[in-house]
């Protein structure tokens, strides 16, 4: 059996490992030992810190709301309660955006949770349910012409009308009728007769007749006229002359 190499298979495995390991310095791009280790640890970090990255993130943002909010002589913690109070949705994430490039529109946020904090808050509107569905219009319904078209078509052909001419019917056809047609077939046509009607074809030939016929031919024929002929024939040479 000959021996089988893996030449191809091994190449295109390190060949990847070494794809994932370019750029990495020295020789954990270029040896495949040494570049194996350390994809194996890049991948687990990599893992870890996406999910870490979202912890970084929002710390980074609670410290640019914070920064903006102490210009204003205000704190991040009182903010957040304050937009709460005041049911303004808006995300952390927002919110550092618009301290870095838009501070007037910050400083609207800051008044709005002080004013919150201090039992200010915008009065809800209410509105009745009642009133908005009178103020509506009511729409009209209007039936499609094809349920119209069904409904003067059942009016015109009531069940009623049905019953009655199934009922007619099958008073011109009972079944009484029909079993009386099939008993006169019967009797036109009984068994016996078909029975007569063989009898009278087997008396027509009898096996006797055959019998008869074959010991006529016989009586025609018989073998003692054949013994008498060659009687005969012997008579007329004798076997004296064959001695002579």
């Amino acid at each position: 059996m000959p021996r089988v190499k893996g030449g191809t298979v091994a190449r295109n495995r390190r060949k990847k490992i070494l794809k994932l390991a370019k750029g990495y310095v020295g020789s954990r791009s270029l040896l495949y030992r040494t570049a194996n280790e350390q994809v194996m640890k890049s991948l687990s970090y990599a893992y870890r810190d996406r999910k870490q990255r979202k912890r970084e993130f929002r710390k980074l943002w609670i410290q640019r709301i914070n920064a903006a909010a102490k210009q204003l002589n205000f704190k991040y913690s009182l903010l957040i309660h304050g937009l709460a109070l005041a049911n303004v949705q808006v995300n952390r994430k927002m919110l550092a955006d618009i301290a870095v490039s838009h501070p007037e529109d910050f400083k609207a946020y800051v008044t709005i949770a002080q004013e919150a904090i201090k039992g200010n808050l915008p009065k809800p509107v209410k509105v009745k349910v009642k009133e908005v569905e009178e103020k509506a219009p009511k729409a009209e319904v209007i039936e499609p012409v094809e349920k119209v078209a069904t409904k003067t078509t059942a009016a015109k052909k009531p069940a009623a009308a049905k019953a009655t001419t199934s009922k007619a019917t099958e008073a011109k056809k009972p079944a009484a009728a029909k079993a009386t047609t099939t008993k006169t077939t019967a009797a036109k046509k009984p068994a016996a007769a078909k029975a007569t009607t063989t009898k009278a074809t087997a008396a027509k030939k009898p096996a006797a007749a055959k019998a008869s016929t074959t010991k006529a031919t016989a009586a025609k024929k018989p073998a003692a006229a054949k013994v008498t002929t060659t009687k005969t024939t012997a008579a007329k040479k004798p076997a004296a002359k064959k001695e002579a």
